[in-house]
């Protein structure tokens, strides 16, 4: 079993001043992998101080020597890269060829679109022709607080350290305790690559203590968040005593409108993308809202696709989910499959209980529901696993209200060869992103949401400029 107590903080490891002791857990295998340590106060308040202290240094410093910087991080985690698969598998569950391609492949892909965001960003800028004698500056908005998530550790904690560190901030990084140890690789590459002392910091802990004493630190500027949305809302009321920007990647609920013109593949690669990552994605596709005349269809698909989804040990090669992520993870999806028999939506693939052949590990069924209604609890909760809500719909009104339809507005998905009827339903889609026919945001497109999905936006500009002040300037006069 690993050994993994210490923190990293001022450029060194160094052991909790105030830690307890938590094991983390396999689940794949129900077994310890490793040791950490929750901190205390006294952790949270030494790593905010070295950031504070590093601060004026790094933000006032050159911007080309920090994008060299990330260039070299770059270098150090694409030579790390299997020990961060072997890392992320081993302690949340993803497969190993997801976790290399996919969940390791997420923090190359960012790391290299900030570095081209980077050279748009105008540190020092006219205001206009009107207002020569005008500057406006961005500058680091101070100390982060960046707090992440377990389901995809490397493609949110690229999110937010990379641009952090291109914007001149400092920062402290309180990954998720279900999956610290992937972060603290991470901490490992950084300190390879000469990160300056204070400028990162890495401190373990749960929300409820690490977490609550950050969002709530006097002396951290900004928190970055990623999590559920009852977690938000609790960092929002705790960070707001200190007036501090609060940036929120929240949960979603997403549509997947298929229209009757959709392609062939479009509900089989609804349910594949719905079952992903064991369906512990934020941006899944969890509601597919059917057209009528394609219903019948279209649910026996999905069940094919759900009955051919393998399910193994996340060590095992080749296609397949993985388990969730946790015993608590496992038995919040179970008590939401229940509940949607209970509810009276027509149980079509999987179901309650693990797939044949696994008794060990956080293993689930990949689940179809059919003739769902938008008010039952499985199409209005976030459910954060493999199962799917199939709702059907008679006009194109009629799915774009029942799309609209939930307290969340991350990411909906349509699908149809009508163009003019894919950018109408865009338009009125009430999410931060809308993806259609099963084509990508392109790189550096913003990720984020609206509603209960938080705020803010991650990933290129957008990215680096959340970690930016805007500062106006008169009287700049022609010298400099």
């Amino acid at each position: 079993m690993l050994e993994k107590r210490e923190f990293y903080i001022d450029g060194q490891w160094a052991a909790p001043r105030a830690g307890r002791e938590l094991e983390v857990i396999n689940p794949s295998t129900e077994e310890p992998c490793a040791v950490i340590s929750l901190g205390g106060q006294a952790d949270t308040d030494a790593a905010v101080a070295a950031a504070r202290a590093a601060w004026e240094g790094w933000a006032y410093g050159d911007p080309a020597a920090r994008l060299a910087l990330v260039r070299r991080i770059g270098e150090v985690y694409e030579a790390r890269a299997e020990d961060m698969a072997q890392t992320i598998s081993m302690e949340m569950g993803a497969p190993i060829d997801l976790s290399r391609k996919n969940q390791v492949g997420a923090g190359t892909g960012h790391i290299r679109n900030f570095i081209k965001a980077f050279e748009q960003i105008e540190f020092e800028a006219p205001l206009g022709d009107h207002a020569p004698d005008d500057r406006i500056i961005k500058e680091s908005v101070g100390v982060a607080a960046l707090i992440t998530q377990w389901n995809w550790p490397m493609n949110q904690i690229t999110l937010k350290t990379i641009p952090a560190l291109l914007a001149g901030c400092t920062m402290v990084l309180k990954p998720s305790e279900l999956a610290p140890l992937s972060a603290m690789l991470f901490a490992e590459i950084l300190h390879e690559a000469g990160v300056p002392r204070g400028v990162f910091n890495l401190v373990n802990g749960d929300g409820a203590g690490v977490g609550t004493q950050l969002s709530g630190h006097p002396d951290v500027d900004m928190v970055s968040f990623t999590g559920s949305t009852r977690a938000g809302v609790a960092i929002s009321k705790n960070a707001a005593d200190t007036l501090k920007r609060v940036h929120l990647e929240l949960g979603g609920k997403g549509a997947n409108i298929i229209f009757a013109d959709a392609d062939e593949k479009a509900v089989k690669r609804g349910a594949a993308h719905c079952f992903n990552n064991t369906g512990q994605s934020c941006n899944a596709p969890t509601r597919m809202l059917v057209s009528r005349d394609i219903y019948d269809a279209a649910v026996e698909t999905a069940r094919e696709t759900a009955e051919a989804t393998r399910v193994s040990p996340a060590s095992e090669e080749g296609r397949h989910i993985g388990p969730a992520v946790s015993e608590a993870q496992f038995d919040k999806i179970q008590t939401l499959i229940q509940k949607g028999i209970d509810e009276g939506a027509r149980l079509v693939a999987g179901g309650t209980g693990r797939p044949e052949g696994l008794n060990r590990g956080w293993f689930v069924r990949p689940t179809v529901f059919a003739d769902v209604s938008n008010d039952m609890t499985i199409a209005r909760e976030e459910i954060f696993g493999p199962v799917l809500s199939i709702i059907p719909f008679e006009s194109e009104e009629e799915a774009i209200r029942i799309a609209n339809d939930t307290p969340y507005g991350l990411t909906n998905y349509v699908q149809s060869q009508d163009d003019a009827r894919r950018q109408r339903v865009a338009r009125r889609l009430r999410s931060g992103m809308v993806e259609m026919n099963g084509k990508p945001r392109g790189p550096g497109a913003p990720f984020g949401g609206m509603k209960q999905s938080g705020n803010g936006r991650e990933g290129g500009v957008w990215g680096i400029e959340d970690f930016l002040e805007v500062k106006a300037v008169s009287g700049w006069g022609t010298e400099g």
